[in-house]
């Protein structure tokens, strides 16, 4: 068996590889600084080592809710730049602020300029190695795909959006026709007594079994799966795939037993967790409010001038185990929006005044649901409350959406920071495949990267 893979990094390793070198090489470049020039702010010894932990702690920080660590971005020279600015300049700003656990600040401004220039130079330059090198085609992960021909086209574009390193350079049908005309660029069709021969002789990384039909596994193919898995190849089940790449769950794959699938996280029963995650909220909640209160009469002159009526409005929405309640959020419709029924609110909706939509975009329409918090209705993460006739409308045709009923929905969720816009059943398919992945994996670090990347939706105005 011929071992001579390509080198590729998996999506979490590709992170891990990001976040480390971007500390080394700002580290490296301090260090680098401190020797040539006459630079005293930053320096490195025994008695000051918080310093280091301090900055490498500001740089993850900024560095996630700036997109640094956004795979499509960092693969992206120009988007990266923009991120490596607002990371380096926001990472010098805070650092400066907090002479508690950082370097008193210096009498010389000279030495903030080469603070700032260290850091962003180290950051660019790895970045840009990064991009030319370790983003390039030379690390594609190349893989072939056993599935029915009438799933092909979707299974892929499914994989290879969420990676574009993730590469199906062939399929086998696992439907018995073994030739037949595929229009996808790059991805040839395999006969199936010949898959040990092309991985053999073609750098495959990754077989992964799609096949709802146990019986397209023939003999011949299931023994020539074997001898490959014998001999190091990677076999792996389409829906693991998807998840681990995408980060939500295919329900679209997944019979009716989906407790087999996706079994549920135990934070959902973990009392203590569940316990400090109450008490974090009620915190959040009362810091929310207040926050509300200070920006209440830019939000009253804004009221009258642009929406003209009434500032609140109470809708009914569906809760924990189904429970309907009532939740409080500032109006940014015009009035009577929904007089001839309910409608999804679709982009660019003509309904939503100019106001409104600032609002929306800054997520300041839904300071009133702190109250909803604190009543215990909702939490700070879980996935968005939907509407009754929605719910009814949406669980007669797509399984398992009911299911994320299971835990209290949220302020913000895994669906909100991932998929920005939803106005159809299509998007409530997508949204519900990211709800079910946080509820199977919902942890603490989970809650942390979902409340770091809502505050990358704010800056950067990606509201509803």
């Amino acid at each position: 068996m011929n071992s001579n893979k390509k080198i590729h990094f998996e999506v979490s390793e590709r992170k891990i590889l990001l976040k480390g070198f971007d500390i080394i090489f700002v580290l490296v470049a301090l260090y680098c600084v401190s020797s040539v020039f006459d630079f005293k702010y930053f320096t490195f010894s025994t008695t000051n080592f918080y310093w280091t932990i301090v900055l490498a702690f500001y740089l993850h920080v900024f560095g996630s809710v700036f997109e640094m660590y956004n795979l499509q971005t960092s693969s992206n020279q120009f988007q990266i730049i923009k991120s490596i600015i607002l990371t380096s300049s926001t990472t010098v700003l805070v650092y400066l602020l907090t002479p508690l656990y950082t370097p008193v600040l210096p009498s010389n401004r000279l030495q903030i300029i080469f603070f700032f220039l260290a850091i962003f130079m180290a950051l660019l330059l790895w970045r840009i190695f990064y991009v030319k090198f370790l983003a390039s085609h030379r690390f594609y992960k190349n893989a072939i795909l056993v599935c029915d021909k009438e799933q092909l086209q979707e299974l892929i574009s499914g994989l290879q959006n969420a990676d574009p390193h993730y590469k199906i350079i062939g399929f086998v049908n696992s439907d018995g026709e073994d030739s037949f005309d595929i229009n996808l660029d790059g991805t040839v069709n395999i006969k199936a007594d010949e898959l040990e021969f092309y991985v053999r002789n073609n750098s495959i990384s990754e077989i992964v079994i799609a096949s709802q039909k146990t019986e397209g596994i023939t003999v011949n193919l299931y023994n020539q799966l074997i001898h490959l898995l014998e001999n190091g190849i990677t076999i792996k089940e389409y829906t693991q795939v998807y998840e681990n790449l995408t980060q939500r769950i295919p329900v679209q794959y997944v019979s009716r037993d989906f407790y087999r699938y996706f079994p549920f996280s135990r934070s959902n029963q973990n009392q203590l967790y569940l316990l400090i995650t109450r008490l974090i909220e009620i915190v959040f909640s009362l810091i929310g409010l207040l926050i509300g209160l200070f920006v209440l009469p830019l939000i009253l002159i804004g009221n009258f001038i642009g929406n003209r009526g009434n500032l609140f409005y109470i809708q009914e929405r569906v809760g924990k185990n189904g429970k309907v309640f009532k939740i409080f959020k500032y109006r940014t419709m015009v009035k009577n929006a929904e007089a001839n029924g309910a409608v999804f609110t679709t982009l660019n909706d003509h309904r939503i005044t100019p106001f409104g939509k600032f609002m929306r975009k800054t997520r300041l329409d839904e300071f009133p649901q702190f109250i909803n918090i604190l009543k215990g209705d909702m939490g700070i993460i879980g996935p968005r409350p939907e509407r009754p006739f929605f719910v009814q409308e949406i669980a007669t045709v797509m399984p398992f959406y009911e299911t994320r009923h299971i835990i209290k929905p949220g302020l913000t969720g895994w669906a909100q920071v991932n998929y920005a816009y939803g106005d159809s059943i299509e998007d409530s398919l997508v949204k519900l495949q990211y709800d079910l992945y946080y509820i199977k994996h919902r942890s603490i670090f989970l809650d942390i990267n979902i409340t770091i990347k809502t505050f990358s939706t704010v800056l950067f105005y990606r509201g509803q």
